[in-house]
């Protein structure tokens, strides 16, 4: 950047009083509009936690150690900065705001840290767990849009622990994927295989801390089984009540369409996926209102709001 081409404020004398405004200066030659709003409120609210909170430097050096921790657990099957982000409420949160639902589909929670894209594509029925230990359950699931209508050949990205509460990339030895797969949805939008009954877990302590068809709006969600000990205490804040299970049995029908015993453990779930534009309309009226109601003036383009200064 050359110092001749733009008007730069005077960087000396910075004090508590005015670093903020300087900082914020200094980015506003950003050229983006968007991420020149951004990086106006983040400099903002990380300043103002500093004043707030009298952030004294052996605190901030702790906190910036931290991350480097976090930041050397972070592996290709493993991102420990999404564990952090979900511990303080702050995937959730991102989450909702950039793909809200509406009355009748299904919500969406958080991502988690241990999902990977090596999961293999199986068929209708196939089993997607080889633990031995884990108790055989069978799911069958329908994939809908808002108006009931089924939607063929989507790819659902499923994925879940053994029968101990780990995933497989927790374990040293792991040599493959397991526990997880990739499936088509059929003509009549279902999708349907074999896994094994979850089991409760914490987040892990060993650390600092679904794509879909084209033309819905992505949906990362997460079924949660009634009566389990974290139900109402899940550390990354993802449980919602229309996301909560019981496990059945498959009984004689179920049992004769699927080829398994009546007593089988049997999980059933219908989705509901929400057309992009939908999606799209909704999150712009959201941040309109939410940002009114902080007294800021911003337009949408793209479907981002940036300040108004018309």
């Amino acid at each position: 950047m050359d110092p001749s081409k733009v008007k730069i404020p005077p960087m000396k004398d910075l004090n508590i009083e005015n670093i903020t405004e300087n900082v914020i200066a200094i980015n506003s030659l950003c050229e983006d509009a968007r991420m020149r709003y951004i990086l106006e409120r983040l400099v903002t609210h990380l300043h103002d936690f500093a004043r707030e909170t009298r952030l004294s430097t052996n605190e901030w050096m702790a906190g910036l150690l931290f991350l480097t921790e976090v930041g050397k657990n972070c592996s290709d099957v493993r991102q420990e900065f999404i564990l952090l982000s979900d511990v303080l409420g702050l995937s959730l949160l991102v989450d909702s705001i950039d793909h809200p639902k509406p009355p009748g589909s299904t919500e969406g929670t958080v991502l988690g840290p241990f999902h990977t894209h090596e999961a293999e594509e199986i068929s209708a029925g196939q089993s997607m767990s080889s633990d031995p230990k884990g108790e055989p359950l069978l799911v069958v699931c329908t994939l809908k849009d808002t108006e009931g209508r089924p939607i063929e050949g989507a790819k659902i990205d499923i994925w879940e622990t053994d029968s101990s509460g780990k995933y497989d990339v927790q374990y040293a030895e792991r040599d493959g994927p397991d526990g997880r797969c990739v499936m088509r949805s059929d003509k009549e939008g279902v999708f349907w295989f074999k896994a094994i009954t979850p089991v409760p877990y914490p987040i892990p302590h060993d650390g600092p801390v679904g794509e879909v068809k084209e033309g819905f709006d992505h949906l990362i969600t997460a079924l949660y089984l009634r009566g389990d000990p974290y139900e109402t205490s899940d550390a990354v804040f993802g449980v919602k009540n229309s996301l909560v299970v019981d496990i059945g049995k498959a009984g004689p029908e179920y049992a004769q369409k699927y080829g398994v015993p009546e007593d089988h453990a049997l999980l059933t779930y219908d989705f509901v996926l929400v057309p992009d534009e939908e999606t799209a309309s909704l999150r712009a009226h959201n941040s309109k209102v939410a940002l009114d109601k902080l007294g800021r003036k911003v337009k949408i383009v793209n479907g981002l709001p940036i300040p108004d200064l018309d």
